[in-house]
């Protein structure tokens, strides 16, 4: 008989994130400029999640954001689709 196999996933973040909600506005510049709303998920020290409808986003993008909690740029780093929403991840370039 086999052992099973152990499911129990590793914690690969570095940093702590805080569980946090409120409105984020995420604005792409360029020639195909545009606006994503969607709802904060949570924080850290140095990056963001948040879940929205727009599947264009990519990883490596730079973008301007707002938050209750800070604004500047962060780049986008992943994607991932949950139910009927987009989850995003951003790591913080600069704040304002």
């Amino acid at each position: 008989m086999m052992a099973p196999i152990a499911t129990k996933r590793t914690e690969k973040r570095r940093e702590q994130r805080r569980r946090t909600s409120g409105r984020v506005v995420v604005r792409c510049p360029g020639p195909r400029a545009r606006q994503i709303e969607g709802r904060l998920i949570d924080v850290s020290a140095s990056g963001f999640r948040m879940a929205h409808a727009e599947a264009s986003l990519e990883a490596g993008q730079v973008v301007e954001f707002t938050h209750q909690e800070a604004a500047g740029t962060a780049r986008v780093m992943w994607n991932r689709i949950v139910d009927r929403n987009v989850e995003t991840g951003f790591l913080l370039i600069s704040r304002e």
